[in-house]
């Protein structure tokens, strides 16, 4: 299946969308290049709630989310990783709720910084969140009529988890995979590698449906993925091809691969061809003099 993207996504701000059943969106109003229409927060249950990504630390959104909670008791608050769009909020929402915070841990980096190499994404990982309770691989944790269970899916962060509410095939997908656009991927935060190893790890799952970070559901989530991942491999074929044609750099990649891309995109884009080097480095398929960095020269292994 051709990798198609659905921007047709209606935020209705304000306002608590059922999107499954006993599930509730609502999206903080934060658009942006990287956010989309903003971040969705999603409030599970019927009784005693579970709240899914509470968002940025936004008076506006809280409240709304206090409107959508409507005098229940909440008693889990799932962070699925620790970027600024996704996280703050957990904390005020736990001081009026009394729930648990929940995730699989504080923010890091997928691998440790080179010498001399700056981190690009430094201004949006919230550094300050620790969860009450870090959540392994498989971790189910059972509410009012509900059950979520963890599935680790690092890549877009080191830290990122999905959430399965056990039994009706949804799965919170949150910046791994989304409807709009292809996740974010840029070291030293994420890894292609883990990102891949992800997503296949995604499929293998039966979801029927994802309900992702921003935007709206993945509805066909096997055949989206298999798109998502072929995506990524003509990507890297693209880069593959610039270095044979003799660019050097990841800036002159860019200027060539990205030539029809919103230039307020082509930094996010570098840490992309970044991420896609470091892994074509590891395979053995491109060198470079140095560590893996935007700084580098690449040239391919012969």
């Amino acid at each position: 299946m051709a990798l198609k993207f659905d921007t047709s996504f209606d935020p209705c701000y304000g306002q608590g969308i059922e999107v499954a059943p006993d599930v509730r969106r609502v999206t903080a109003r934060n658009p942006g290049p990287f956010t989309f229409h903003g971040t969705n927060s999603y409030v599970v249950g019927r009784g005693t709630l579970a709240v899914i990504d509470p968002g940025p630390d936004d008076e506006t959104h809280l409240r709304k989310l206090l409107d959508v909670i409507a005098g229940r008791p909440v008693s889990h608050i799932f962070v699925s990783h620790t970027h600024r769009d996704h996280s703050p909020l957990a904390a005020r929402l736990k001081e009026h709720t009394g729930a648990k915070v929940l995730a699989e841990g504080p923010h890091r980096p997928a691998r440790p910084l080179h010498i001399g190499e700056t981190n690009a994404l430094d201004a949006s990982a919230d550094t300050a969140f620790t969860p009450d309770v870090a959540l392994p691989d498989g971790s189910l944790v059972a509410g009012d009529g509900w059950a979520i269970r963890t599935v680790l899916t690092p890549g877009h962060t080191a830290n990122h988890a999905a959430f399965a509410l056990e039994d009706t095939g949804v799965l919170f997908s949150a910046d791994h995979v989304m409807a709009w656009a292809t996740s974010i991927v840029a070291p030293p935060d994420g890894a292609m590698a883990d990102y891949m190893a992800s997503l296949d790890r995604l499929i293998d799952r039966d979801d029927r449906v994802l309900l992702p970070g921003h935007g709206g559901p993945v509805t066909a989530p096997r055949a989206f993925m298999r798109g998502l991942k072929t995506h990524r491999k003509m990507r890297e074929r693209a880069i593959l091809e610039r270095v044979r044609a003799g660019d050097r750099t990841i800036a002159e990649m860019v200027k060539a691969i990205y030539r029809d891309t919103d230039p307020r995109l082509h930094g996010a884009a570098g840490l992309s061809v970044l991420a896609h080097l470091e892994d074509l480095v590891a395979r053995r398929v491109v060198k470079c003099d140095g560590d893996v960095t935007m700084q580098d020269e690449f040239t391919l292994v012969t």
